[in-house]
């Protein structure tokens, strides 16, 4: 494991950084991966080509671009079907899609066109090799396509309020990688200087989804009506974001991935003390005066119907009035930034307090985004059998304490279980006492996990003082799993997620926003306390703006043209 994840004096504390509501207030910030992905692919000049487009007037066909970079050359094949009406579905259950694509290594020849033609659009039931990095799908908008698509034909600009409401035309529901269904592994990837770094490789290709909706559209316009259609005017296609659909499925990685989430957490806590030690010069306190209007107007234009995000987007707006009129009244000075947080979490809620943070690490890019780098981790547990158990008792309760609290004799402690479905052996809540599978529970429960391994731990203290870890084992196997856990999180200050994932209150939605705000994700619109709808790549570059000189200040993208 990296030695760079290290608890540092001047971080905030692990005990506030890793609240589950705090974690599930986080938004986008340069070390998000789409920015990171950005980044390079700008600065490092990639070359993004079509090499065939075939697809009919509706836009049903085939289109492939070859994507070069300094060091190797990819291709990204994309399927365009018609989708019944009927089979249009978010759920991961769905069986066909408007497009599937991949981003492959290296050349596609006939012969692996028409294997990727057999599998891709089968998605999960398809058979796949190595040189697929990718594998995705994504359905169309059916609040913006066909009304972007009647614009365009008709020679008039679609409503940019249209894509403030919804900010894509097709949107994702997988986007797969890590070994998935025979794909590249992870591993093959980290000596890969073009997608090294974690969901790297799914986020490029994420954007070239975007670049694919744009060249469709316009297609299909043209084909509509040859005379008049026009072309997205360029301020409106930066604007223009790529959907994803997310449940449940994606909140187990965090938990079984602590030591990437203790590096996540770490850069970003990093960059922010590196933030706060910088003086506030006027230019700066100028940059964030204008980043505050501009996030403050991104968050009035995010629509949601979901009452609990509506009404913390509201208290966010709220409270950045006030906090904007403090720092108003004060002149610049070296300690500006740390007395403005700590103003933030004297007077704000959580919403404005990250918000915040995610805008101070704006401000020094020369400080922040070198931590980009370094967001990933080779993750390992070894066990160390030979620790004296009353280390690894020390070692709970030095650490654990938050785990220790939870009563778990109370019923409402663990009201839910971790299970996975049978249809596609995704990621499922059930209510213990109202529902049947318990006896399937996935280990989720890291608390109660830990809570009982110190039981059962002090109990084989006290009849067998002075023994190791091996002997405690050999009694009590089940806590083996338990136990390495222990062991390797021993030096990560940010690992754990400090919350009983088990409880009745507890909210999954808040483990999906953290990890899609290290994605990069903007526009949380959650459907239920489950699953959420979100915006990627709004307000970036276009393909043929790459290789143009770069200011990478696209955050908290707004509305072009003033349309309200």
């Amino acid at each position: 494991m990296s030695n760079t994840a290290c608890t540092a004096p001047t971080l905030r504390p692990a005990s506030q950084v890793m609240d589950l509501a705090r974690l599930g207030s986080h938004f986008q910030s340069p070390l998000s991966f789409v920015r990171a992905s950005m980044r390079r692919m700008m600065n490092q000049h990639w070359g993004i080509q079509c090499r065939r487009f075939d697809l009919d007037s509706e836009g049903f066909g085939t289109v492939i671009y070859r994507i070069d970079t300094p060091t190797a050359h990819y291709h990204c094949v994309i399927f365009s079907a018609y989708l019944p009406p009927h089979k249009r579905s978010d759920r991961v259950i769905a069986d066909q899609w408007d497009v599937s694509f991949v981003l492959v290594a290296g050349d596609v020849d006939d012969a692996q066109l028409a294997d990727l033609q057999r599998n891709v659009p089968l998605q999960e039931a398809g058979r796949f090799d190595a040189r697929v990095l990718v594998l995705s799908r994504a359905n169309r908008s059916l609040r913006n396509f066909e009304q972007f698509l009647t614009a365009l034909a008709e020679g008039q600009q679609p409503a940019a309020r249209q894509l403030a409401d919804v900010g894509y035309l097709y949107r994702t529901t997988a986007v797969y990688g890590n070994g998935k269904f025979g794909i590249a592994d992870f591993g093959c990837l980290q000596d890969n200087p073009d997608f090294n770094q974690p969901f790297s490789a799914q986020m490029f290709t994420v954007y070239l989804l975007r670049h694919f909706s744009i060249e469709q559209i316009e297609h299909m316009a043209r084909a509509r009506n040859p005379q008049r259609a026009v072309k997205l005017d360029a301020a409106l296609a930066r604007y223009l974001g790529v959907g994803n659909s997310t449940g449940l499925g994606m909140a187990p990685y965090l938990l079984n991935h602590p030591q990437l989430v203790n590096q996540w957490i770490w850069a970003r806590e990093t960059a922010l003390s590196r933030v706060l030690a910088q003086a506030a010069t006027p230019d700066r306190m100028q940059r964030f005066d204008a980043l505050l209007q501009r996030a403050r107007l991104h968050l009035q234009q995010t629509q949601t119907e979901d009452q609990h995000q509506h009404e913390q987007d509201l208290q966010t707006l709220a409270d950045l009035g006030p906090l904007a009129d403090w720092l108003n009244r004060q002149p610049s000075s070296d300690d500006l930034w740390s007395r403005l947080l700590a103003w933030s979490e004297a007077h704000a809620g959580i919403g404005c307090q990250e918000l915040l943070v995610s805008l101070l690490l704006e401000l020094y890019p020369e400080q922040v985004t070198p931590l980009a780098e370094q967001m990933g981790v080779v993750e390992g547990w070894r066990l160390d059998a030979q620790m004296p158990l009353s280390q690894l008792r020390e070692l709970i309760e030095r650490q654990y304490g938050w785990a220790l609290a939870y009563d778990f004799s109370d019923t409402d402690a663990e009201h839910f279980f971790w299970y996975r479905s049978a249809e596609k052996e995704e990621p499922r809540l059930g209510m213990r006492t109202e529902e049947p599978g318990a006896e399937k529970e996935m280990q989720l429960g890291i608390a109660r996990n830990i809570q009982r391994c110190h039981t059962a731990l002090l109990e084989h203290l006290h009849a067998h003082p002075g023994e190791l870890t091996a002997h405690f084992l050999i009694a009590q196997p089940a806590y083996k799993g338990t136990v390495r856990r222990l062991q390797g999180m021993a030096q990560c200050a940010f690992g754990e997620i400090r919350a009983n994932l088990l409880a009745r209150d507890m909210l999954p939605i808040h483990l999906l926003r953290c990890k899609l705000a290290f994605f990069g994700a903007g526009k949380f619109d959650p459907k239920s306390s489950r699953w959420v709808r979100i915006t990627l790549f709004q307000g970036a570059p276009l393909v043929n703006e790459i290789g143009q000189p770069f200011e990478d200040d696209w955050n908290f993208a707004v509305m072009p043209g003033g349309d309200q």
